[in-house]
């Protein structure tokens, strides 16, 4: 039986995986993607595309697409009691692109399969072995009827998640913590006034924080902390009418906002860890996204991390397939941890930013955030939650 070749196998076809090969196709580098799950793309899940995500979406075209869809925030607000703390604008944030823009995972990723010819993305495909060789990879997996495959690569990405199974067969341990703190989210018809519909809201109020960011289509996302009696629903799955209600009481009770539980179209619920795995590339392997890095979600930095890396990696494999070069994982596996232990510490930040609190810490809260948004040096602040620096 002949084996198929190509020069980069990726594993995972979410949104990091699918534009790791649309990168990587459009340098000329022969690509196929393996995708464990065998549907097409649904649910909202992650939502902000920050400036340098839509950047190096620029290579592809994908810019494009997605700002004829997507909402563009231009100002975030700070508030807490009732009362508006300071207000953060985008305007300076990137020369390019002076907003994040907002839309649903599932429409990114439907964008992204667009950009692939037919047969790379090859779904209900799962990787259960690497046999890493001197000059290939020979990859062994189970196809949509549990036939088996395989393939050889010059080299393979794995971008499949937290959960990475690439990550396994590597032998790559993580290291980390989990956080105690518990989010709910939901998007609902927004019912925020008129002027503020496209800014993103933060109530760091005493009860603990609300998110909310517009969505295309007059919707808004809500994320909330929550205590331990709330019980989520399903990740990014269809609405669960108790959560619904639930989450749309706690936003009405912390800051005024009325979202009605029978708009929802999506509930989620997540509790936070951190983790790096402790080597990034072994050999002609190298790790991506959620398996190189899982951060918070507080501050939406994770899949625009992602992206961050393939736009790195993506020169640097067709530079090694090009050559017939190894592969020099070292520059690239340290810019890209720095670049995801600057994110953590944000979204650690945000975190503790937006933990209950009583009056007294409230009030210190408060005080600080007004100062802090009233300097100049706002602006700097903006191009940190833009991730500017990324």
């Amino acid at each position: 039986m002949t084996t198929e070749r190509v020069d980069v196998l990726v594993v995972g076809g979410g949104p990091v995986g699918l534009f790791a090969a649309a990168l990587l196709a459009a340098r000329g580098v022969r690509v196929a993607v393996w995708e464990r799950r065998d549907a097409p793309p649904v649910g909202s899940r992650a939502i902000g595309i920050h400036p340098p995500s839509l950047d190096a979406f620029a290579a592809v075209g994908l810019d494009t697409a997605v700002l004829a869809e997507a909402v563009l925030v231009r100002t975030g607000v700070a508030r807490s009691r009732g009362r508006t703390l300071g207000t953060l604008s985008f305007d300076r944030a990137s020369a390019t692109h002076p907003y994040v823009a907002t839309l649903d995972q599932h429409r990114t990723e439907t964008l992204l399969r667009e950009r692939l010819a037919p047969g790379v993305l090859r779904t209900g495909t799962s990787v259960t072995g690497l046999d890493r060789q001197r000059t290939h990879v020979r990859a062994h997996g189970t196809g949509p009827g549990g036939e088996p495959v395989a393939l050889e690569a010059a080299f393979v990405v794995g971008a499949d998640g937290a959960r990475s199974a690439v990550r396994d067969l590597l032998g790559v341990g993580t290291t980390g913590r989990d956080y105690r703190d518990r989010y709910v989210m939901g998007d609902f018809a927004d019912p925020e006034p008129a002027d503020a519909r496209s800014a993103a809201l933060v109530d760091v109020g005493p009860g603990g924080v609300v998110e909310s960011f517009p969505l295309p289509h007059g919707r808004r996302r809500y994320v909330a902390l929550v205590p331990e009696d709330v019980a989520p629903a399903a990740a990014g799955g269809a609405p669960d009418p108790q959560t619904a209600a639930r989450l749309a009481a706690i936003v009405a009770e912390r800051t005024g906002a009325t979202p009605d539980p029978a708009t929802c179209t999506m509930t989620s619920g997540f509790r936070v860890r951190r983790r790096a795995a402790t080597r990034v590339g072994v050999g002609r392997v190298v790790l991506v996204g959620d398996a190189a890095h899982e951060i918070s979600p507080i501050g939406g930095q994770g899949m625009n991390l992602g992206w961050l890396d393939v736009a790195d990696l993506a020169p640097v494999l067709a530079d090694a397939v090009a050559s017939g070069s190894a592969g020099p994982w070292p520059g690239y596996a340290r810019r890209r941890q720095r670049a995801a232990r600057r994110a953590g510490r944000q979204a650690e930040a945000n975190m503790a930013l937006g933990r209950p609190t009583g009056a007294l810490g409230a009030s210190g809260r408060e005080a600080l955030l007004r100062a802090v948004l009233a300097l100049p040096t706002a602006e700097g602040l903006a191009g940190v939650y833009a991730m500017r620096w990324a």
